[in-house]
């Protein structure tokens, strides 16, 4: 992999324009770097350009002809240190990487072969089986993780792969063995109470939790009783469920949760039973804890996934530096290229107390690093499907 990768933003209602824009910032970075050749691009847009999706892509493939282009709509978009969100914009990241470590995909390219190290995933909140499909994809590579988000849109869900525009199913950029990448799960929500197992469920209705009225335990965690039902009701709508498998840990640094669990809504109760419906499929033995949404406790993890990023590429910088000096004698520099990140519809610079607050967070955090992303209905990280979270995964390279 060669130097820093380019970003480039602009907000414009004529998509072309945007574009335009867009092009003007590439071209001055460009100057500066005579060297940079870009094989690889990446072209998120908020849904109010989403109907002009088929024209932006088939204006950069004039415009940088020989690149391929991957991406998809957001509800918002975001840059280094920058979101957009309920306005028309574009971000894009270039990237220099040989082309036989890359190859786009989509469902009539599908990603095929044994050489595929992990994949940038784009797909339809919409497409029927969606966790199996990932599940299946994941074994399709060699870490079995991948990487990205749902598209989200008020209007057309679209997304583009290898020069197509289309509106379903599954598409992205495998990457292979030569491309190395750091990718962490963010949480946006804290638990309410402790972490306990599904002992009775009726498909996808909790009975049971420890052997004890799932109901029940609920509003203790919420602090709430149902002699007060208007009063319930308001702090249950507020209220989601943390699900980790039986094997996963349940709960990470802090007692906040850990990477392997997956946050999903509160569909129903069922007083009857003393039982709680939970949209998602569930399991016998899973992990549970009732939680709701935590700005402070988001914006920590989000700063401590920063940092262990940081502190993994200087770890792989300070090895690359003394196997290149027992080879040739001068040190090599590792260090972040660019950097992906697709966040929640859910969070963003309001959740995280002004605009563009949750990305500034990022840049403080782990630097100006060229960075684009979007406002997804979903994240996609190992192979699991997500909610409320953050996935920040970074590109590391040579200098």
């Amino acid at each position: 992999m060669h130097g820093p990768f380019l970003q480039a933003h602009a907000t414009h209602p004529d998509g072309r324009m945007a574009l335009a824009l867009v092009a003007a910032q590439m071209d001055a970075q460009r100057a500066a770097r005579p060297d940079f050749a870009a094989t690889l691009g990446l072209i998120y847009l908020t849904d109010a350009l989403a109907h002009q999706a088929a024209d932006v892509i088939e204006e950069a493939q004039q415009r940088w002809p020989g690149v391929q282009f991957a991406g998809t709509v957001g509800v918002g978009v975001c840059a280094s240190g920058v979101e957009y969100d309920q306005e028309p914009a574009l971000v894009m990241l270039l990237m220099h990487l040989p082309r036989e470590q890359f190859r786009c995909f989509h469902g009539r390219q599908p990603l095929a072969g044994d050489d595929v190290w992990t994949a940038l995933v784009h797909a339809d909140p919409a497409t029927p089986d969606l966790p199996e499909l990932l599940d299946e994809l994941a074994n399709r590579t060699e870490t079995r993780y991948l990487f990205g988000g749902l598209t989200a849109s008020r209007n057309r869900s679209l997304q583009w792969s290898a020069g197509e525009v289309f509106a379903a199913g599954l598409s992205g950029v495998a990457f292979m063995d030569g491309v190395t990448v750091i990718s962490r799960v963010t949480q946006g929500c804290q638990p309410l109470g402790p972490t306990r197992h599904v002992t009775e469920l009726e498909r996808n209705v909790i009975i049971t939790l420890d052997g004890q009225p799932a109901l029940p335990l609920l509003l203790a965690d919420a602090g709430v009783s149902l002699d007060r039902p208007r009063e319930a009701m308001r702090r249950l709508q507020g209220v989601l469920v943390g699900l980790t498998d039986a094997n996963d840990d349940a709960l990470g640094r802090g007692g906040q949760f850990g990477a392997d669990t997956r946050v999903r809504h509160l569909i129903g109760f069922d007083p009857a039973r003393d039982a709680v419906a939970v949209a998602g499929e569930i399991t016998p033995g899973m992990q549970l804890s009732f939680c709701d949404r935590h700005v402070e406790a988001a914006r920590r993890d989000l700063v401590r996934i920063c940092a262990e990023i940081r502190e993994e590429v200087e770890a792989e910088a300070d090895q690359a530096a003394l196997l290149t000096e027992r080879a040739e004698g001068s040190p090599a520099t590792r260090q972040i290229a660019g950097a992906i990140y697709v966040s929640c519809s859910g969070r963003g610079g309001a959740h995280f107390g002004g605009p563009s607050a949750e990305l500034r967070t990022v840049r403080q955090a782990l630097g100006d690093v060229p960075l684009v992303g979007f406002f997804a209905a979903g994240e996609i990280a190992r192979h699991h499907l997500y909610g409320y979270t953050g996935v920040l995964t970074v590109f590391v390279g040579d200098t």
